[in-house]
């Protein structure tokens, strides 16, 4: 089926969902869906992945200057949005090909005027981008398009590029520094139209742009086609050489064959990624759409980069990486891309000097990652995080601080990796150093009563954000004592070169570590509290709780928090705990388990309804899974995601989510498993598909996959 999805008619009050919604990306940019004559109150952004820059106390991704901006004027009079209401108006995106398309009319006295355009992140050049604008008119008239750069950029933040120069040519021809670190940004425009035109210069309210001046024909469109390049000089010794190069390059090849380039390189990715659901037409949609989000956002031109919690749509979340990556995200990489894959695990090796560093700031030894990471491992997190809607001032936080949990989530990323691929190269290019000091971590912050024979982890916030500073959350506890027996097991088969007596003393503190360190067993009824004295906590319900809303932008955690002093919690933990670690526990009590914790769960998070699908799964009650996967498939085209923390706008994409919702469908659905060594499949289809079929990489090897209600296939891709 056709990867099209669409919005018909206009809304002002929508630009912000349809931005996220209609996102084009290449990796190095994403592109929000907004609309070509969108000025920076209305949220349009070409956000560039890895440069940051700091203004006062923040410091987040670049927005380039919006070199898409466009509008046109007929007799004289401006037809835009949303000044003028069209008699008709779409927007669609083709998500198979990442082409973001747009179609407007007016209805004038004389007649009817049609405004269509077609752009494109380039993913052959990712340092282009390439846009088709087309105007009709049913009658004769002097008609103006007016197409530049608008250098009014939307910044959450505060202005990041300054001291800029611009040359208003046949090229405009941009140039400007950041604040922080003197980042020079480089950006290049031209056009190409037809010659029966006349094109002038014009500059107004910081634009810089071309003034195409034409009759319109009836029957006939005008197009005019605009190419865009940039670079920077954290990529390249001579941004302004590159940018050119690119520019020059994608005339040379012309629009068709950018057009064509860029195509076939989507039509090899999804060649590699389609998963085909038989029987629902929505799930099939919603799906892959997610798995579009991914792909158009994966970091393929770099080395050391990662994806960022809220991908390319803007500057939410600071632009870091969070631990969505690894534990939500990798797998699609690992099963589609492992080339992929192995550059978001090496972001993590190649910074882990910055998490060494974080941990000898708390005192503690080996590697304490970054819970927001920027570039070398910087952690972007600050001490006050949400805004009191109350007070309007800062509320202290403790994200950054106490969610140790985060340098297990690499850890596990980093073996899934091997365990999949069979790639033990990484191990050797820092993977194992990284293990080690991140076991190192984790041994350092163990703690021991003299009353008790078991370690502690005290102090800290599991996943469920909204209970803060607990002691032994059994998601932190397990993850650390998964990272001390993979330590272990890399100093037993000499993966780091040390002396024979050094690694016998880590192998040692390593194996006590993981033997006794507090994992909670579950209570008489099968439940694993969450962390200590969870139990003791009153045990409202999530409607009482929101009921006790003052400001339905109130946030539900912290000293105040209306669910601080309850069992609600914010997402997933102990089910996290349980999908991670299902042989350790009966099937009873990992049922007993999801049926008290979900009620309980107000799912404040994106990340929360993949974890409970996937155990749905595990526990054979693929109806229980349904709405959480299509909760999770669906959260970039629906409307109902968290926008607010506070006053704080966290609006944006949802690749995590994404990419549970792939970890849903395959290894929850298909329930496709590796069982000594070999590919398995324990199918728990939903009654609402038929059958569904992908095609994963393992060890180097391609298979396609087939799964129905009663059988399965795995076969070899030669």
């Amino acid at each position: 089926m056709d990867k099209i999805i669409y919005d018909n008619g206009y809304d002002r009050k929508a630009y912000a969902a349809l931005g996220n919604r209609f996102l084009i990306g290449n990796g190095l940019v994403g592109i929000r869906g907004t609309l070509e004559e969108y000025t920076a109150d209305l949220l349009p952004a070409i956000n560039l992945a890895g440069v940051y820059d700091k203004v006062e106390n923040f410091r987040e991704p670049v927005n380039l200057p919006n070199a898409l901006y466009s509008y046109i004027k007929v007799d004289g009079n401006n037809y835009r949005l949303p000044d003028l209401k069209p008699a008709s108006h779409k927007i669609s995106l083709d998500y198979g090909h990442g082409i973001f398309m747009r179609s407007s009319s007016w209805t004038c006295p004389r007649g009817n005027i049609c405004l269509e355009t077609r752009r494109i992140a380039s993913m052959d050049d990712v340092n282009l981008i390439v846009m088709e604008l087309k105007v009709s008119a049913d009658f004769h008239a002097e008609a103006e398009i007016y197409t530049g750069i608008d250098t009014d950029i939307w910044d959450l933040n505060g202005r990041h590029l300054e001291d800029f120069s611009i040359i208003n040519e046949d090229i405009i021809h941009y140039e400007a520094r950041t604040h922080e670190e003197g980042i020079r940004v480089v950006m290049d425009e031209t056009i190409e139209a037809a010659s029966d035109c006349e094109i002038t210069s014009v500059r107004e309210d910081g634009r810089y742009l071309h003034r195409i001046s034409f009759i319109t024909r009836p029957g006939e469109a005008f197009r005019i086609v605009k190419y865009i390049s940039f670079d920077t000089s954290k990529t390249a010794a001579d941004p302004v050489c590159s940018s050119a190069d690119v520019l020059k390059r994608s005339i040379t090849l012309g629009y068709e064959e950018v057009m064509d380039r860029h195509m076939s390189v989507w039509d090899r990715l999804w060649d590699n990624a389609d998963v085909e659901i038989k029987g629902n037409d929505e799930a099939n949609t919603a799906l892959n759409y997610s798995l579009y989000h991914l792909m158009s956002i994966a970091p393929r031109h770099a080395d050391n980069l990662s994806i960022p919690a809220r991908g390319l749509s803007g500057q939410t979340y600071r632009g870091a990486v969070f631990w969505d990556t690894e534990m939500f995200m990798l797998d699609f990489f690992i099963f589609t891309e492992p080339d992929t894959a192995r550059k978001l695990i090496k972001y993590r090796i190649d910074t882990l000097p910055g998490a060494m560093k974080k941990a000898a700031h708390y005192g503690y030894k080996g590697a304490f990652y970054a819970w927001e990471s920027q570039e070398g491992g910087f952690d972007a997190c600050s001490d006050y995080n949400v805004i009191d809607v109350f007070t309007g001032r800062p509320m202290r936080t403790y994200f950054k601080d106490k969610q140790v949990h985060i340098s297990a989530a690499i850890v596990y990323g980093l073996c899934r990796y091997l365990d999949w691929t069979g790639d033990m190269s990484l191990l050797d290019d820092g993977g194992a150093e990284m293990i080690m000091q991140c076991a190192l971590f984790y041994l350092s912050i163990l703690v021991k009563s003299i009353f008790n024979d078991y370690y502690e982890i005290r102090d800290v916030i599991g996943p469920d954000e909204y209970h803060e500073r607990v002691n032994n959350n059994v998601y932190t506890n397990r993850m650390a004592k998964y990272v001390f027996e993979k330590a272990a097991k890399i100093l037993r088969e000499g993966y780091l070169d040390i002396s024979d007596s050094e690694r016998d003393s880590l192998i040692e503190g390593f194996e006590d570590g993981a033997k006794h360190i507090l994992i909670k067993k579950p209570d008489e009824n099968g439940i694993i509290p969450q962390f200590d004295g969870y139990e003791q906590l009153e045990d409202a319900s999530l409607a009482d709780v929101r009921s006790r809303l003052l400001n339905d932008k109130e946030y539900w955690g912290g000293a105040y928090g209306v669910a601080s002093d309850t069992r609600i919690i914010k997402q997933a933990d102990v089910v996290t705990m349980l999908n991670l670690f299902a042989d350790d526990y009966s099937l009873d009590t990992i049922s007993r388990n999801w049926s008290y914790y979900e009620p309980r769960t107000e799912h404040g998070s994106s990340l929360s309804a993949g974890m409970y699908s996937l155990l749905a799964c595990k526990i054979g009650n693929p109806g229980m899974a349904w709405p959480f996967f299509l909760k999770s498939a669906r959260a970039d085209l629906s409307e109902k995601g968290k926008e607010w923390a506070g006053l704080l706008y966290i609006g944006g994409t949802h690749p995590a989510a994404a990419g549970a919702a792939y970890m849903i469908a395959v290894e929850g659905f298909a329930g496709l498993s590796v069982k000594n060594g070999e590919l398995t499949c324990n199918p728990s289809l939903p009654k609402e598909i038929e059958e569904i079929s992908f095609k994963i990489f393992y060890k180097q090897q391609q298979y396609s996959i087939r799964v129905s209600h009663d059988s399965y296939s795995i076969d070899e891709i030669n």
